[in-house]
């Protein structure tokens, strides 16, 4: 794993009050080669953004918490690292496009301010030489630079996703977080948004790690795919492997709820139940009281890590202990 960009091992991280322990990440694994795109899918309070917080050192303080596991990039465990060390690595080799870039950017600023802000923390560089390459970052994600001193309300929701990606890529990171970087945007925004992101990521060759709930976003983006579910990946692998046949029972269900053209069915079958109480997480496998295919063992036993068909996948139907009811199924 030392040749890695990044490699994520065993990390759990918990949300502690007085009341109850959130079990937000659950000793999930990861690891990524430079130059990767790995997209991150799973429903609301998988614990998603939580591992991309980690990563970049800004859970919430002081609830927020990694109880196991390390983080390394590029060989430094991110985990051990101070907020010193951390505050030059943000913006810098690593940065994160947030959820809502409606509350990202500051009121007060203009957009140019805003840019070129990352641009002198980072570099050794005059205030008008930050300037310069803030207007050719812009530029690049299609903004006219004549807009540099216009401020965030002065833009759409569109624009704004831009100079988020604008903001983030500005001191060329090696590795770029995106959080729903499409969600508040129509369909066609959407798709030049991902369009743009995906000649930026080739261009400047940087790693990306793409979190969201929809599957569509991610296969245009994406070369591998992990999926999340309570804080555990429940399958991960390339993406064309897991799209053409999934192997866990949640993945099967994301796919189940989605409407296909080739497919001539009357109704959606979507996923039965809730996502469980991260602070009363069920005993044994975390999916079972939703899983079609669940047995008595599936309460009692904790899956392991399983390795099948060129992917991973944490499932007791791949060890043995229980009837492979899917392939059947799919057979």
């Amino acid at each position: 794993m030392a040749d890695k960009q990044l490699s994520i091992t065993t990390l759990r991280v918990h949300y502690e009050t007085e009341k109850e322990t959130v079990h937000a990440v659950n000793g999930i694994s990861l690891e990524m080669d430079e130059g990767d795109s790995l997209g991150i899918v799973g429903e609301t309070g998988a614990g998603k953004t939580t591992t991309a917080l980690a990563i970049l050192g800004l859970l919430p303080k002081p609830t927020g918490k990694i109880i196991e596991g390390s983080i390394l990039f590029d060989g430094q465990d991110l985990v051990q690292a101070g907020e010193t060390e951390m505050q030059k690595i943000r913006g810098n080799k690593i940065s994160m496009i947030f959820q809502d870039p409606m509350t990202s950017l500051n009121p007060i600023f203009t957009i140019g301010e805003q840019i070129a802000e990352v641009i002198e923390i980072h570099n050794e560089i005059t205030k008008d030489g930050a300037m310069e390459r803030a207007a050719e970052m812009l530029e690049l994600v299609g903004i006219p630079q004549a807009r540099m001193g216009e401020y965030p309300h002065q833009f759409s929701g569109g624009m704004k996703q831009r100079v988020v990606i604008a903001m983030a890529l500005a001191c060329n990171p090696k590795l770029l977080l995106a959080d729903e970087p499409t969600t508040a945007l129509d369909v066609t925004i959407q798709a030049q948004v991902l369009r743009m992101m995906r000649g930026l990521k080739e261009k400047f060759n940087t790693s990306l790690i793409l979190i969201s709930h929809d599957l569509g976003v991610v296969a245009q983006i994406c070369t591998k795919v992990a999926i999340m579910y309570a804080g555990e990946i429940m399958e991960y692998g390339n993406i064309e492997d897991v799209f053409e046949k999934p192997l866990h029972p949640y993945t099967e269900g994301l796919f189940n709820s989605i409407p296909r053209l080739d497919v001539d069915r009357d109704r959606l079958s979507p996923i039965s139940g809730l996502m469980p109480d991260p602070s009363r997480l069920p005993k044994g496998c975390v999916f079972h009281p939703r899983c079609p295919y669940a047995e008595e063992v599936c309460a009692k036993r904790v899956p392991q890590v399983n390795d099948t068909e060129n992917r991973k996948v944490m499932c007791l139907m791949y060890e043995g202990i229980m009837e492979n009811k899917m392939r059947k199924t799919h057979a």
